[in-house]
Parts: C-alpha cells; sequence; structure tokens
C-alpha cells in the first residue's frame, strides 16, 4: 500500500478513488486523506477522514462524486506515528499564502522534531513532525516573498528539506495548486516511484489491493500526466504501467501533467576537523605557503577528490528550455522534385496550378531555378494572394502520363531564431492586436471548423502549455513545439489528407502535415496568427528522418509582435534555420501544396509517384 499518491494532468480529470482498504471484512488504515484543486481553483478542496469506519460515507463520495475534477491530485493513507488520531494530525495538510492553498503530504517518520524558528509565521495545528515539516517550509518561503513554486528555485527548496531529512525519513511532496513538487528520502529509507502517461489511451485504472484509482471513468480525454507514489501500482487494463524510481535526495518538479525539471541529489561530503589557526605572520615577513602533506615512500597517491556536480540550471520559468541554436554558416541546398501522373484513360483537357519556385528572402536566397513539365500548354507565371511564385498551366493535349520535374538551388541563410524578444518586456498571452492588424491577420486567426466539443477541448490542451509557461508567448510555443515532437508518433501512412487537428491529438500520432496542422489550430486558438508551410527539409545523406527529404515537408509560422513570422517545425521540435527550404506558405494546406488542378475530359484511375532530393552542395 502506498503511503502518498500524486498526480499531475496536462488538462481537468475527473478520477475515481476505490478505497479498498475500507472494503467490509478489512482492518481500516489509522487515516486518509485526499486533496485537490477544483477548476483550476487556487482555493483546495480536502477531505480526510481520521480512523475511518468501513464503506464510510467519505470513501464512498471519492470513488464516484463526479466533481472531484482536478489536474492536480494528491492522496495520502496515514499509518500513525506522531499525535493521536485526529482530523488535526491527518494528510493532506493545508495552509494559505499568496493567495492560494499548499497542501503538503509527507511518507515516513522524522526520530527528532524539527524546532520552527521563533518568528515563524507558520505554527502547526496538531502533533505531527509532517506539519513541522510544511510549516518550516512555508516560513522559509514567506521570508522571501516567494508566493508561488513558479517563483521558488528548486535547489534552494532541495537546501531546505535535505537537513531535515537527516533527522529521519522524509518522502514528501508539496503542491500550491500549479506545480508539483516531490522530495525523495536521501537514504532511501522511503522509495518513490514515478509514471508519465502518454496518450493514447481508452481506458486507465491502476492499483493495488487497498486502493484502485480510474482515471478514465467518466470519459476519457487525451491527457498526458505524471503519477507519483510510494509504492507500485499495477496497471488493471490494457495500458502498461512503466514505473521508475527516483534517486534517493532528488526532486521532482510537475508542471501542467509534465517533468519540468528533475535536481539530483546534493553532494555530501565529509569535511576534516577543524585545524588550529597558524600564527598571524609580522607584516614585514614574507608569506609562507603551508607544506602539502607527501604519500609514504612506494605508496600510491590518492587521487584528488571528485568535484561536486555543478547545479542543474534552472531557467526562468522552471522549465528545461531548448539548446539555442547557434548562427550557422550559409548552407547551399539544390533541390530536385519530380512527380508523375499517370491515367488508365487520356485526360483530354486540363488545368493545374504549381507551386515549386521556392521563396527569395533576407531568409534563403533562390539561386537558380527551372521548372519543366512533360506535356505541353498554355502557361502563365504569377504571385499569388498568399506571395506565392505560382504557375497557371492549360492543357488542351491528350496525355496518359505527365511528368513535372523542378530544379532548383537555394542559398540558406542563417539568422538567430532565438531573436524573439521584443524591445520592451516579454510578450505573453493573450496578444493585444490593433484593429487594422487583426484584419490583416484575420485569414489566420480562424480555427479549422471543428465540432465546439473538439475546439473546447483542443484549447484546454493549448492552455496547459500557457499556464505551464507563465504565459509567456515565446516559452509557450517553443514549449508546444517541443511537447509534439516528444508525446507523438511519425507514422507514415497512419492519417491521410481528412485526418483533423482534433484527430492527431486524440491519437498521438501522424505525419508532418498532421502535426503542422496541430500546433496551428493550437496558436489560433490562443489568437496567434499562424500559417502552414510547404518545402524541404535537409536531413543529411544517413540521418534517421531520411524519409522526409524524400517528399515535401511542411511546418508552421506564427506572426511576433514586432518580429514578424517566425518558423517551428513540429515533426521535429526544432525552429527552422538553414535545414528548411520554404516555398509556399497558406492558411492550410491547400493554399500552399505543390500541384493542384482539375480535370474537364478523360482521365480515370489516377497513380502519383513523387521523387524527392534535397543535398547540400559545395
Amino acid at each position: 500500500m502506498p503511503s502518498f499518491l500524486a498526480m499531475s494532468f496536462e488538462g481537468a480529470l475527473s478520477p475515481s478513488f476505490d478505497m479498498r482498504c475500507l472494503h467490509p471484512g478489512r482492518t481500516p488504515p489509522d487515516g486518509w486523506g485526499i486533496g485537490f484543486y477544483p477548476g483550476h481553483d487556487p482555493a483546495a478542496t480536502v477531505l480526510k477522514e481520521p480512523a475511518p469506519a468501513n464503506q464510510s460515507h467519505k470513501s464512498q463520495l471519492v470513488r464516484a462524486w463526479e466533481h472531484l475534477e482536478s489536474s492536480l491530485c494528491m492522496l495520502h493513507i496515514r499509518s500513525a506515528r506522531w499525535g493521536s488520531i485526529v482530523d488535526a494530525n491527518t494528510q493532506p495538510f493545508l495552509r494559505s499564502w499568496g493567495k492560494r492553498d499548499w497542501l503538503f503530504i509527507h511518507a515516513g517518520s522524522l526520530e527528532r522534531r524539527p524546532e520552527l524558528a521563533a518568528d515563524a509565521l507558520f505554527e502547526p495545528v496538531g502533533s505531527t513532525d509532517t506539519e513541522l515539516v510544511f510549516c518550516h517550509v512555508l516560513s522559509n518561503l514567506a521570508e522571501r516573498r516567494w508566493k508561488s513554486l513558479r517563483e521558488v528555485d528548486p535547489h534552494t527548496l532541495q537546501s531546505w528539506l535535505a537537513p531535515l531529512d537527516e533527522l529521519g525519513t522524509l518522502t514528501c511532496g508539496l503542491s500550491d495548486g500549479s506545480d508539483l513538487i516531490v522530495y525523495t528520502d536521501a537514504q532511501g529509507a522511503q522509495p518513490c516511484w514515478v509514471w508519465e502517461i502518454k496518450p493514447p489511451y481508452e481506458e486507465v485504472v491502476f492499483g493495488d489491493d487497498e486502493i484502485a484509482v480510474d482515471l478514465t471513468r467518466r470519459g476519457a480525454k487525451a491527457r498526458k500526466g505524471v503519477v507519483i507514489a510510494t509504492g507500485i501500482l499495477e496497471s488493471e487494463c490494457e495500458l502498461q504501467a512503466t514505473w521508475r524510481s527516483l534517486e534517493p535526495g532528488s526532486l521532482l518538479v510537475v508542471r501542467q501533467g509534465a517533468i519540468v525539471a528533475e535536481v539530483p541529489p546534493i553532494a555530501r561530503t565529509v569535511s576534516p576537523p577543524p585545524a588550529a589557526p597558524p600564527p598571524a605572520p609580522r607584516p614585514d615577513s614574507p608569506r609562507i605557503e603551508p607544506a602539502r602533506p607527501q604519500p609514504p615512500s612506494g605508496a600510491t597517491p590518492a587521487p584528488a577528490p571528485t568535484p561536486a556536480p555543478a547545479p542543474l540550471p534552472i531557467p526562468r520559468f522552471g522549465r528545461a528550455m531548448p539548446q539555442r541554436p547557434r548562427t550557422a554558416p550559409p548552407r547551399r541546398l539544390e533541390v530536385l522534385h519530380r512527380t508523375t501522373y499517370r491515367y488508365d484513360k487520356p485526360v483530354e483537357r486540363s488545368t493545374h496550378l504549381l507551386r515549386f519556385e521556392p521563396v527569395s528572402d533576407k531568409l534563403q536566397r533562390l539561386a537558380r531555378h527551372d521548372l519543366r513539365v512533360s506535356v505541353e500548354g498554355k502557361w502563365r507565371d504569377y504571385t499569388d494572394v498568399f506571395g506565392n511564385r505560382a504557375r497557371r498551366l492549360v492543357i488542351d493535349t491528350p496525355f496518359s502520363e505527365m511528368t513535372i520535374e523542378a530544379h532548383s538551388l537555394v542559398v540558406a541563410l542563417d539568422t538567430d531564431p532565438f531573436e524573439f524578444r521584443p524591445l520592451h518586456a516579454r510578450t505573453t498571452i493573450p496578444l493585444n492586436w490593433m484593429p487594422w492588424q487583426r484584419h490583416m491577420l484575420q485569414p489566420y486567426l480562424l480555427p479549422p471548423e471543428l465540432p465546439e466539443s473538439q475546439l473546447v477541448e483542443l484549447h484546454e490542451y493549448a492552455m496547459s502549455f500557457v499556464e505551464r509557461n507563465d504565459y509567456d508567448l515565446v516559452d509557450s510555443l517553443i514549449d508546444m513545439n517541443q511537447s509534439i515532437y516528444r508525446d507523438y508518433a511519425y507514422q507514415q501512412g497512419s492519417t491521410t489528407v481528412l485526418t483533423t487537428a482534433f484527430d492527431t491529438y486524440s491519437n498521438r500520432r501522424g505525419v508532418c502535415q498532421d502535426f503542422t496542422n496541430l500546433f496551428i489550430c493550437l496558436a489560433r486558438l490562443l489568437g496567434i496568427p499562424a500559417r502552414y508551410v510547404c518545402g524541404y527539409l535537409y536531413t543529411g545523406p544517413k540521418h534517421e528522418n531520411r524519409a522526409m527529404a524524400e517528399a515535401t515537408h511542411a511546418w508552421a509560422q506564427v506572426y511576433l509582435p514586432e518580429l514578424g513570422w517566425k518558423g517551428f517545425d513540429p515533426t521535429n521540435g526544432v525552429l527552422t534555420q538553414t535545414d528548411h527550404v520554404r516555398v509556399a506558405v497558406g492558411r492550410n494546406y491547400m493554399d500552399a501544396t505543390p500541384t493542384s488542378g482539375t480535370i474537364f475530359v478523360g482521365g480515370g484511375a489516377e497513380t502519383l509517384d513523387v521523387i524527392v532530393t534535397c543535398d547540400e552542395v559545395g
């Protein structure tokens, strides 16, 4: 039976908790309690029972109560070591600070009780060592005027808990309603395990003889989450439960269903006893360096002590930011794009719209371009409403096979993709557009036509990135870009052109077009203009993503205030630089597709062969 269970998801769920330890004929625990934050409210709700009876009304409530809906939940089952079995000594403990409620749970017991400072702002109500630790942490937060875990340096928090850990067993969890922090006992007396749940799934049920948790009893949603427990709980459904143990003494930071930091244990060093200070030298005497001890004759010198590892850098919002690409030299890329259409019956009359000519601007320079069509026809080159170079082709000559071949030489010019910060303060969500700006950007602000219920769920998903990154515009977009790359499987043939953004979100698989559509949909639901980009990707001669270079590639561009259009490639989790060759942009795939057209007479069954190569040349 786990002493505690903590869960954080990227959106609200309504889990069902079956307290099997309170079933008829079982010996009840000394107490249990559950805390959660309904509706993203900073105020927490706590249900607890000291000395519960079998089939108590509160245990039935957490099993069937539909209002137990939250993205963050903490459950504790108590075996009393300190104090009497009363409500004041039953976890989770709750205190208010910084206009929010804080929850604390603790597995284990301290052999010696810590002493609170005389001027501590928080004092315990009950008699447990757990509440003393909680008051110690909150008093330190209040002293520094830190009003949320987002403001707390995890290394500092770890340094507060480590000395308390030396007084006994300290595996604990702390939450402010947004973040969840778990510290694992440094001596390993109370281990802790983590399970990262990733969609898609239809059912998620896990537990043991004492408790069962059903996350999908009231409906399954595609929520990514993190479950942390002091005991391994077996999966009771088809979804495989993969638990990993936390390193003793480490500290884990979870935000909106994602692990944003994992701080390793503090390096423990044994200090030698202090030596008597040498006599102070006279002002006029030369400085004498103390002699270093030498090993005995013939002995192997002792190795130099290993320095303690440097603390991991914690970014501004506690999230591991991606490595910022450095400015790269210009890259010359030669692109061959050959498309062949074959028909069972001759096509007698048809019209075609071709977009094969790469963009030429400050980010890439078109050095050479040649477009050839194997069937003669009348054509005209022009610039479409999206700024793409296009060719309208009308063919009256009958044909059963047509090959369109484009050769391009592009010089990709690099700029720092992180010149994103505007001249003034950081840009936050929601964005404020002037009326004329919104009018010009309107085509890139409208989400796709989907059922309202699907758009609501996608909006909740998009907001999980915003909340995880303190409403910062760029950080939210980068997190979204990397999360799609990490959490979604690239599977060719798993989708079609009719696959929607919600389908991709629910199934967590697709190809570059699907990931781009999802990214664009999420950005637009947040009021961020986004457009579809079609082009080519250079992956190198033997790169694992070579398949992407053998077809056209898709990614997104978002319009950032004072910066313009910036490229995000969610398929690879990167910001576009010299590996991407832009050809066409638009509201969606249909506005930027390389080929489209209409057959007026003839045709029949059609087959399509496409060959794309993108190679670097000297």
